[in-house]
């Protein structure tokens, strides 16, 4: 029988490097929500910006032709704006399947206990 003295340090050490690679992965998801949700308000206002300049435009149209030449351009500007909000969403998920493929690799490395040679 061995007479070991309990020590939690080590004990919370060993849960500290068994838990680090979820810590990471729970942290990296937290930076995605933020960057996600970031995109989707930049985009909103976007959305707004282009309602407030088609009201604006229609309340000092002189002519339906110069409402109509407005209008025209207010929308190729805000289809401009959502393709490259468009372009950074994908970029964004590109980055975010990268991070979740290494962070499944680092978590399966550590699941996955080495032999020590006898």
């Amino acid at each position: 029988m061995s007479d070991r003295t309990f020590d939690p340090n080590t004990m919370i050490a060993a849960a500290r490097e068994s838990f680090a690679p979820l810590l990471k992965a729970q942290q990296e998801g937290f930076k995605a929500v933020e960057r996600f949700a970031r995109l989707q308000y930049a985009f909103a206002g976007d959305v707004l910006e282009t309602g407030l300049a088609r009201v604006h435009a229609a309340f000092h149209a002189t002519s339906p032709t110069e409402l109509l030449n407005q209008q025209t351009e207010l929308t190729t500007q805000f289809v401009e704006k959502v393709r490259a909000r468009a372009e950074e969403f994908a970029s964004f998920t590109t980055e975010i399947q990268s991070k979740i493929t290494q962070l499944g690799s680092e978590i399966a490395a550590k699941a996955v206990p080495t032999k020590k040679a006898a």
